[in-house]
């Protein structure tokens, strides 16, 4: 099991902004951030195949960036223009298989989350 060590969680006020951060071996290729609301499914978010290669959620596009700093191997999502909507529990999740689908089941390894809290 890969340990996915998540940190960057918090308050902020509709329009703020945080980063989170995921410790990850820099042999996985496929990262991704899901998160799940209350009362909600977990969903994804922002995915991160190779070096480059990103997918966003719609309802994130434009507010979000996902990339990794290779030398502290650190998956890191930028949130801004954050909204109510975005609370959540956000979780780092990690794949080996060949590509990297933004669906839950396509990853085995999980971080425990971190809380995300906006407030209108």
């Amino acid at each position: 099991q890969v340990r996915l060590p998540e940190s960057g969680g918090g308050s902020v006020e509709a329009g703020g902004s945080l980063k989170l951060s995921c410790v990850a071996p820099s042999y996985i290729s496929c990262l991704a951030w899901f998160r799940q609301a209350p009362g909600k499914e977990r969903e994804g978010v922002a995915s991160l195949y190779g070096v480059d290669h990103t997918n966003y959620a719609d309802s994130v596009k434009g507010r979000f960036t996902l990339a990794r700093d290779a030398g502290q191997n650190t998956l890191v999502l930028e949130m801004n223009n954050l909204k109510p909507d975005d609370t959540a529990i956000y979780y780092c999740a990690a794949a080996y298989a060949g590509g990297c689908p933004m669906r839950q089941s396509f990853f085995g390894h999980w971080g425990r989350g971190t809380q995300v809290t906006v407030s209108p």
